[in-house]
C-alpha cells in the first residue's frame, strides 16, 4: 500500500496507455505526462506507437471472439500470451521516448475484447452483465515491474451499466467547451461519439456507440481483395452508392435501439458479414465497398439526428481512431453535417490515432486517485464508481 500512497501522493506521473481495439490488429501504446487528477487534470503526449498482432495471432483472437468458434484451454493461454505482448508494447513505447522504464510511474491498460454482452440477463436467480478483455494486468504489472490498472469496464456492469463507452470521461475531462457544441467521433472497428454541449455538466454527456466503422469495410476488403483495409478509401471511391443495400443494413435493430447502448464484433462481425455477403453475391465488389464504407457515415448521422439533434445542434465533430484516414468516410461525414465543421482530432493538437491509448492513461491515474470515471448517464449505471482493478 506505501506504493499506491506514493502514487497518490505524486503530482505529475508518467504513465503508459495501452489498448486493443475490436479489429484486434495490434496494441497502441501511449506515453503521457499527467499532472493532477479530475478537472484538474492536464496532459502531454510523449510518445505513441503501435505493436502489430502476428497475423496467426490476430486470427486466433478472432477465432476466440465468438461462441462456438474457440475453446476455453486457448482462450487461458491467450489472456496471458497477449498480456506479454501487451507489456512489449509498452517497453517499446518508453524506449521510443527516451525514457528509461523505471522513470514509468504507471500503465493503464484496457486489455483485447473478445466477447461483450451488455444485455442483461437472469441467470440462477441472477441480473448479470458480462464483458470479457483479456491480457491479464496482474501478468503485465509483474513482466514491467510497473504499477498496472485494468479491466475497466466490468465495475460499471456491477451497478447496472453496459460497461461502455468509458472514453466519454475523457472526453468530458479534455474537450468540453464554454461555446462550442462538440461531438467526439472515434472510427475504430466500431464507432462511438460523445455528445458535450457547451459549457456541460458530467449529467448533461451523452455518448453511445452508433455501430460499425471498419469492421465491416475491412472484412470486405479481405473477402474481395485479400487487403487488410481500405487505404484512404480508395476502393469505396472506385465504386457506386446501392441505396437498396444501405437501407437494408440501416434496418439492423441495434439502430432503432435507445441509449444507453453498446456493441461490438457480437451484432457487427461475422454474422453481419456473412449475411451482407450472401446478398450482395454478384454485386459489383466496388460497388459494396462504397455501401458498406456509407453505413459507416450514415449510421454515425441517423443516431445523432434520432437521439442527439434535439437535444443538441452541433457546431463541431472531432473525428479520431483509424477512420479518420479513410477520405471517403470523411467526406461522406461533411455531407451529413453541413452546418458543422467536420476535422479531424489532431487538429485541436491531440493525436487522433493515439486518443483511445491516451484515455487509458487518464483512466488508470483516476482509478489510483480513487475519482469514480465512468459517466451513468452514458452507461446506464446506477451511480459513479471508481474503475478497473490495480495490480502492483
Amino acid at each position: 500500500m506505501k506504493m499506491l500512497r506514493r502514487l497518490q501522493e505524486k503530482r505529475t506521473k508518467l504513465v503508459i496507455g495501452l489498448i486493443s481495439g475490436t479489429s484486434a490488429d495490434g496494441i497502441d501504446a501511449a506515453l503521457v505526462r499527467i499532472t493532477g487528477n479530475g478537472t484538474s487534470t492536464r496532459l502531454h503526449q510523449l510518445a505513441f506507437t503501435t505493436l502489430p498482432y502476428p497475423p496467426k495471432l490476430k486470427e486466433l483472437i478472432l477465432k476466440n471472439s465468438l461462441p462456438g468458434t474457440g475453446s476455453v484451454d486457448l482462450l487461458c493461454e491467450l489472456n496471458i500470451l497477449i498480456a506479454h505482448y501487451f507489456a512489449d508494447a509498452a517497453r517499446r513505447v518508453a524506449r521510443n521516448a527516451g525514457y528509461s522504464f523505471s522513470k514509468i510511474d504507471l500503465i493503464g491498460s484496457h486489455g483485447q475484447t473478445v466477447h461483450h454482452l451488455p444485455a442483461p440477463k437472469r441467470i440462477f436467480g441472477k441480473t448479470v452483465r458480462s464483458t470479457l478483455q483479456i491480457g491479464d494486468p496482474s501478468t503485465i504489472a509483474k513482466l514491467t515491474g510497473v504499477p498496472t490498472v485494468g479491466d475497466f469496464r466490468t465495475a460499471d456492469m456491477a451497478v447496472g451499466g453496459e460497461g461502455a463507452p468509458l472514453v466519454p470521461y475523457f472526453d468530458y475531462l479534455m474537450f468540453r467547451s464554454k461555446t462550442k457544441n462538440r461531438i467526439l467521433l472515434n472510427l475504430g472497428g466500431i464507432a462511438n461519439f460523445t455528445a458535450l454541449p457547451k459549457n456541460c455538466s458530467p449529467r448533461e454527456v451523452l455518448a453511445f456507440d452508433t455501430g460499425p466503422a471498419n469492421m465491416v469495410i475491412d472484412a470486405c476488403m479481405k473477402k474481395f481483395y485479400r487487403k487488410e483495409f481500405d487505404r484512404g478509401g480508395a476502393t469505396a471511391f472506385r465504386g457506386e452508392l446501392l441505396p437498396d443495400l444501405l437501407m437494408k443494413m440501416m434496418g439492423h435493430p441495434y439502430f432503432a435501439q435507445r441509449p444507453p447502448k453498446s456493441t461490438g464484433r457480437e451484432l457487427f462481425g461475422k454474422m453481419f458479414i456473412s449475411k451482407l455477403l450472401k446478398e450482395t453475391k454478384g454485386l459489383r465488389r466496388e460497388d459494396v465497398v462504397a455501401t458498406v464504407t456509407e453505413l459507416t457515415a450514415f449510421s454515425v448521422f441517423d443516431q445523432y439526428h434520432r437521439f442527439i439533434a434535439r437535444k443538441m445542434k452541433v457546431d463541431e465533430v472531432l473525428v479520431s481512431g483509424g477512420g479518420v484516414h479513410n477520405h471517403a468516410i470523411m467526406e461522406a461525414l461533411r455531407d451529413y453535417f453541413p452546418a458543422a465543421s467536420v476535422k479531424p482530432l489532431d487538429q485541436l493538437g491531440f493525436s487522433s490515432d493515439a486518443k483511445e491509448a491516451v484515455c487509458f492513461a487518464v483512466l488508470a491515474n483516476e482509478t489510483i486517485m480513487e475519482n469514480p470515471s465512468n459517466v451513468p448517464s452514458v452507461t446506464g449505471a446506477r451511480l459513479p464508481v471508481v474503475l478497473g482493478k490495480i495490480c502492483l
